[in-house]
C-alpha cells in the first residue's frame, strides 16, 4: 500500500496566482511558509522558515483565488507531486515540487482579513472520491487534478499548463 498525503499549516508569502488552461481549467498557485523553533545545545532559540509550492484547481482553485490572501493563515491537505521540463534558456532540466490540493481550511480569525470567516473549510471534489489511480494516471498527466479515472475530456497536457 503506498501513501502520498501532505497536511501542513502555515502562512500565504504571495497572493494566489490564477490562471486558466486552454481547456478551460482554473489552476491556482501560492506559496505558503511553515516555521519550525528549536533550542540549540546551548540553549539558544533556533528558526527555521520552509517554503512549499501549492497548486489547486478547478473550483477549489477559484474559493482559493477569492478569499486567500498573502499573510493568512491556513491549512493545505494534499499530495507531493515533483514535475519537471527542459529549461531552453539554459537548456538543462528543471524540476518543481508542489503540493497539490485537495483541502484547505482558512484559519485567520474573524475580521482579520475582510470578507473571510474563522476556520472555513473548502474541499477538491476529487477529495470525496476513493478511487484508486488507474495506469492512465502516468506521470505525464499528474499534474490534472485527481479526479479517479483521467478521461479524453480532462486530459491535461505538461505544454498546455500556463506556468
Amino acid at each position: 500500500m503506498d501513501l502520498n498525503k501532505a497536511m501542513i499549516i502555515g502562512n500565504v508569502t504571495r497572493d494566489p496566482e490564477t490562471r486558466t488552461t486552454p481547456a478551460g481549467q482554473t489552476v491556482c498557485n501560492f506559496a505558503v511558509a511553515t516555521n519550525l523553533v528549536w533550542k540549540d545545545q546551548s540553549g539558544q532559540k533556533q528558526e527555521k522558515a520552509e517554503f512549499h509550492n501549492v497548486v489547486a484547481w478547478r473550483k477549489l482553485a477559484e474559493t482559493i483565488a477569492q478569499y486567500v490572501k498573502k499573510g493568512s493563515r491556513i491549512y493545505i491537505e494534499g499530495r507531493i507531486q515533483t514535475r519537471s521540463w527542459d529549461d531552453q534558456a539554459t537548456n538543462t532540466k528543471r524540476y518543481r515540487t508542489e503540493i497539490i490540493c485537495d483541502n484547505m481550511i482558512m484559519l485567520d480569525r474573524a475580521g482579520a482579513n475582510a470578507g473571510q470567516g474563522q476556520n472555513r473549510s473548502y474541499q477538491s471534489p476529487a477529495a470525496n472520491q476513493n478511487e484508486q489511480p488507474t495506469p492512465a494516471d502516468d506521470f505525464s498527466q499528474s499534474s490534472a487534478p485527481a479526479q479517479g479515472r483521467v478521461s479524453a475530456d480532462d486530459e491535461i497536457n505538461v505544454e498546455d499548463i500556463p506556468f
